[in-house]
């Protein structure tokens, strides 16, 4: 889609379905199950294990070449993938939802695992081919706004199989909840379903690259040798380094200062709506600046954003600064995630949308977990209030790397793109 005009309501709803769509199964595993199977007995270390099957979300980089190398003629390149991998993800939820909770909790856990790492698979996979889809339609001012829907519709997704269903489950019970989320899952199918693909977009063109087996080489070799490309992904890995320092011992602090469960869980439902407010003004606001002057305010917001945490310490009982401080990072975070993601759309081959796209998404929250695993480990030899002023120093000192990158290895003419 070469045009700039603003994508229609249709293209919107469709992306936000599909987005809402992968936050379904995502927000039962990592919110509901864990807090279901400790209510069954279940043992820690078994649901520690569900932490497992976020794989396929890491992995899926490996298979991605070829989601984007073969498609249906019939259905159209991203809909013959999109629509028989979310129906999977209903059969599966549907299945789940005819199975007793006791049976699945105690006997069959296997078999809850093993459905539950496919629905997974099926959902990794769908997010490839979506982000394809998202990457061809939207008009490159209007990616901010196309990711505003990413982010937020995948939050949705998550709050309503995370928080929403351990709020119903107690009075309608696990199979009709679950048989409920598969009926929500089917109905955000319908706007794919009615998406006419072949009409509105071109058929991928042959590309040079064999489909067998050294696929996965060329196509990342190819990517890598673009111009730019190598400087362009150590701004995807260090963007986000000081939030992924400093966000994974907000909880920890404020446990340490008396918050109770029920005091986080009702934090984390209204900063996640947050969230999703600064998701969708931050594209907004990417249509207006452009690329580099989104990346460098919404950065300098989210690091401000993480410093501002260390004003917490020891004022966990101040309710009201708590919720500002931490609703003003929230919605840094999601303007700023809005901003590099579009501009990771931007960096994408035509062709090669959904790989290309899930290789800096891919090496982004790979760096990003190794950093968070270290913040426990810095926060006990420096403190909860040195570590988060360090994490804001740190997001400010990799926002220096972007001037860098846009002026000297962006061609003039992608300069001119990526800044109108």
């Amino acid at each position: 889609m070469t045009s700039s005009a603003r994508p229609s309501n249709t293209t919107l709803v469709l992306l936000a379905s599909l987005y809402c769509a992968q936050g379904l199964p995502s927000g039962l595993v990592a919110h509901s199950l864990p807090v279901l199977l400790r209510q069954h007995g279940v043992d820690l270390a078994l649901i520690g294990l569900l932490k497992l099957l976020a794989l396929p979300w890491l992995l899926k980089v490996l298979w991605a070449p070829w989601i984007d190398r073969i498609g249906s003629r019939r259905l159209g390149h991203h809909r013959g993938w999109i629509l028989p991998l979310q129906g999977t993800v209903i059969l599966c939820l549907a299945s789940l939802a005819l199975i007793a909770p006791q049976a699945l909790f105690e006997s069959a856990f296997w078999l809850l695992l093993g459905t539950l790492l496919i629905i997974n698979l099926a959902a990794a996979s769908q997010d490839v081919a979506t982000d394809g889809l998202a990457v061809r339609l939207l008009p490159e001012r209007w990616r901010g706004l196309g990711n505003s829907l990413q982010v937020g519709g995948y939050k949705v997704g998550m709050l309503a199989s995370g928080s929403g269903l351990l709020l119903v489950i107690g009075g309608l019970g696990w199979n009709l909840s679950i048989g409920l989320l598969a009926g929500a899952l089917l109905l955000l199918t319908l706007p794919i379903i009615l998406f006419p693909e072949k009409r509105l977009l071109p058929q991928h063109a042959e590309q040079s690259e064999p489909a067998g087996p050294g696929l996965l080489w060329h196509h990342y070799k190819g990517l890598l040798a673009q111009p730019g490309m190598l400087a362009w992904l150590a701004v995807v890995l260090t963007f986000k380094l000081g939030d992924a320092l400093g966000s994974p011992m907000i909880k920890p602090m404020l446990v340490d200062q008396g918050w109770t469960t029920t005091d986080l869980g009702q934090l984390t439902l209204i900063s996640s709506l947050a969230g999703i407010g600064g998701a969708l003004l931050g594209g907004l606001l990417y249509a207006r600046l452009g690329a580099l002057r989104s990346l460098l305010i919404f950065g300098a917001l989210q690091a401000l954003g993480i410093a501002g945490m260390a004003l917490l310490v020891g004022r966990g009982a101040d309710t009201e600064l708590v919720y500002a401080i931490s609703l003003f990072e929230q919605i840094a975070d999601g303007m700023s995630t809005v901003a590099l993601f579009a501009v990771m759309m931007r960096m994408c081959r035509p062709e090669h949308e959904g790989a290309d796209f899930t290789l800096q998404a891919s090496a982004q929250i790979l760096l990003a977990g190794l950093v968070g695993a270290c913040s426990g480990v810095l926060a006990k030899v420096v403190g909860y209030q040195m570590l988060f002023v360090s994490a804001g120093v740190l997001a400010v000192c990799m926002l220096m790397l972007l001037p860098w990158f846009f002026v000297r290895h962006l061609s003039a003419e992608r300069v001119s793109t990526v800044q109108s």
